[in-house]
């Protein structure tokens, strides 16, 4: 008698070996499982480890892998044809829409190469992120917060926040592990509940190593079929980097444009530095310029920064980022290009969010599945894949179940063919 393996959704599983049956050949409930754990755990050998401890079957890493490439091209359709049959009933339009994004890194590798790692340049691609919130809050006749948060008091914090910025401006990307600077939780001090702060109702991930512009379509069609654009109150938050308000401009133009207040504070940091060093009175401007800056009243600090810069003198032609000089041309070029997104009072009155709290938070989650000691992926198809998957898995949608519930497939295990012919 055949050894008997736990049942699956209802269907037993004689020894593979003995039945000669195809490992790429499974139920959709055992893919189901599979796809879920990938999605979940650290890395594939962790969800094969989960799938025999837990279901009680051995399956391969590398049909984890393909069961979730084939998965994430489903999902990746399933969105450009506005998920039939996978998300039904009517949508809401929201009090309060908010889109904010961000970009990110993964690490790939070149596939058809052999045994072992084999990587296009340092290995790194980058990836883009965006999350679609559906929110509530109230409108206030004055601003609610004059204020700025106490973790912008914090000079150890604020020194870190500065130094995280300025790693991921030169990448120009996020890089943040485990051991990195957690932004996301002066970010989420910032915005802890009252009234006048968006509280959270239902939030949508994607994810993908397209590029900009493809991206920006991606977002456009969730934004449409999330209904963000019937909403009364809508808002963009992004950090300075100029591809975010080119999507901004491109799909949504009409959404209130808001800078994420934590990277202002790392350039007004960084000017104060530039201006008196590392002395008290650095300090205590940096609290003025950032207070200022959190009363929308931007325009006086870069006033304030044009006087010092003409105090110091424009840098030479082709000087480094290490010239002081260079540095404060560089901040008093970002205050300037984002002037117009820096109106904060006027943003906490209208119930809207100041920072990328949110989309920091969901950075973090997509990392934890995408990165990691020796974590590669193979480039573009693992890669991309891993994203969608991870993405719609942190989804309040439930759309990665759903999918995986409505994606056509059979009910059975499939035998070889090879075997049924021989036979």
């Amino acid at each position: 008698m055949l050894p008997i393996a736990p049942a699956v959704d209802g269907i037993f599983f004689p020894q593979r070996e003995a039945l000669g049956l195809d490992p790429r050949e499974s139920t959709p409930g055992l893919k189901r499982n599979m796809v879920i754990l990938n999605a979940e755990t650290r890395s594939l050998k962790r969800a094969a480890l989960v799938m025999k401890s837990v279901v009680g079957l051995d399956v391969s890493t590398n049909t984890i892998e393909r069961v979730a490439g084939e998965v994430g091209n489903d999902l990746e359709a399933a969105a450009e044809a506005g998920w039939p049959n996978v998300l039904g009933g009517e949508v809401t339009v929201p009090q309060v829409a908010i889109v904010e994004f961000d970009g990110g890194r993964i690490r790939t590798r070149k596939t058809g190469c052999g045994p072992g790692v084999h990587l296009d340049s340092k290995g790194w691609n980058e990836s883009k992120n965006a999350i679609f919130v559906s929110a509530t809050s109230q409108v206030s006749t004055s601003d609610p917060q004059s204020l700025p948060p106490a973790c912008f008091l914090d000079p150890g914090h604020v020194a870190k926040l500065t130094e995280h910025a300025k790693t991921k401006e030169k990448q120009g990307s996020d890089d943040r592990t485990g051991d990195d600077l957690r932004e996301e939780e002066a970010a989420q001090e910032a915005t802890r509940a009252t009234a006048h702060k968006p509280q959270r109702i239902l939030r949508t991930v994607i994810a993908s190593i397209k590029n900009a512009k493809e991206f920006g379509t991606q977002m456009r069609r969730e934004a449409t079929r999330r209904r963000f654009d019937e909403a009364p109150r809508k808002a963009f938050v992004a950090d300075g980097l100029t591809c975010n308000w080119t999507i901004h401009a491109r799909h949504f133009k009409d959404y209130v444009a808001i800078l994420d207040f934590t990277h202002a504070v790392s350039y007004l940091f960084t000017a104060s530095l530039v201006v008196f060093g590392k002395t008290d009175e650095a300090w205590q401007t940096y609290v003025r310029w950032m207070t200022l800056a959190w009363q929308s009243k931007v325009s006086e600090v870069i006033g304030e920064l044009r006087e010092h810069q003409a105090r110091l003198g424009e840098p030479e032609e082709g000087a480094g980022q290490d010239d002081p000089r260079e540095r404060l041309r560089v901040v008093i070029g970002y205050l300037e290009n984002n002037r117009a997104r820096m109106k904060y009072a006027e943003y906490r009155q209208a119930g809207l969010p100041t920072t990328s709290a949110w989309m920091e938070s969901a950075v973090k989650e997509m990392n934890y599945r995408i990165k990691g000691t020796e974590m590669f992926w193979n480039n573009p198809a693992g890669a991309e894949a891993i994203l969608q998957i991870r993405a719609a898995a942190l989804c309040d949608d439930n759309r990665l179940a759903r999918l995986l519930t409505h994606r056509p497939g059979q009910s059975t295990v499939r035998r070889k063919e090879s075997l049924s012919q021989a036979a």
